[in-house]
């Protein structure tokens, strides 16, 4: 069962786990969307969509409900938590509260709703839990702050839950992926709300402090992110597809290019070195 499966890693990862014949559960955001109705002109009979806004607590049960009267007895293999936001990457000083509490929402507290929802599943067949955590989560990177601090919760979490479930077999991992085209950048018009709502929010004296010329290449950063990241998705779903089947999985994976370099740098040279580099 995975989340978040309408675009980016979730959708390819619902596509390529069902091409290897796994019987997959893909939760959509909208199940009426266009990436809910390509899952199911393009994939097999095997895989089911479902309606899954992971911040919905009745979605989440009625999801728990579906899967649960198809596998019965048998128990679950995996959960992926995929689903996740961006939002508008900026200063922390510039980001209004509602996008702190927004990232939080949906990359941390559904995260652990779904995960908690669906243990006794994993439990019957000793399966894995995979948390779809990034980069961001591990290390500090500018402009990500409420991002950022969501998906460290997120792997802090994955860590005390792979001490505390391993009794019964299960087993957690957390996946740090670096930059990769998802989607999850968004679209114009998303951007243009949460950048209005930054605006408008700003005091006069921050506003000053930053200057014009810097607020507005804020956009500028944004548009350019994609270009940035890479369009092969195939790192990260080799990652997952590793942490569901190998007989000793990695706690963490940190798929895409140089994604362990700066990890390393982070952990091993003092901070200064790291904040320089």
């Amino acid at each position: 069962m995975l989340s978040g499966s309408d675009t980016g890693i979730g959708h390819a990862l619902a596509k390529h786990l069902d091409s290897l014949g796994f019987v997959v559960f893909a939760g959509v955001l909208n199940k009426d969307g266009p990436g809910a109705e390509e899952l199911r002109r393009s994939c097999s009979q095997r895989l089911s969509v479902l309606q899954l806004d992971i911040t919905n607590t009745s979605q989440v049960k009625e999801a728990y409900l579906t899967v649960s009267g198809k596998v019965q007895n048998a128990g679950l293999w995996g959960v992926v938590n995929n689903a996740g936001i961006l939002g508008f990457p900026a200063d922390g000083e510039l980001l209004p509260m509602s996008t702190y509490r927004h990232c939080m929402e949906v990359n941390f507290f559904g995260a652990v709703e779904v995960s908690k929802t669906f243990l006794p599943l994993l439990r019957k067949s000793q399966g894995r839990l995979v948390n779809m955590s990034s980069m961001a989560g591990g290390i500090p990177l500018p402009r990500y702050a409420a991002y950022g601090a969501s998906k460290a919760a997120l792997s802090m979490f994955s860590g005390v839950m792979r001490q505390e479930l391993s009794k019964w077999g299960i087993k957690v991992m957390a996946i740090h992926p670096s930059g990769f085209r998802t989607g999850i950048e968004g679209t114009a018009e998303q951007w243009d709300k949460q950048e209005k709502e930054l605006m408008e929010n700003l005091p006069a004296d921050t506003r000053q402090a930053y200057g014009e010329e810097y607020l507005l290449g804020l956009r500028n950063y944004l548009l350019h992110l994609p270009s940035h990241c890479a369009p092969d998705l195939s790192p990260v779903l080799g990652s997952v597809l590793h942490a569901l089947l190998a007989r000793r999985p990695q706690g963490l994976y940190t798929p895409g290019k140089g994604a362990y370099v700066p990890l390393c740098i982070f952990c091993c040279f003092p901070l200064w070195f790291y904040d320089f580099f």
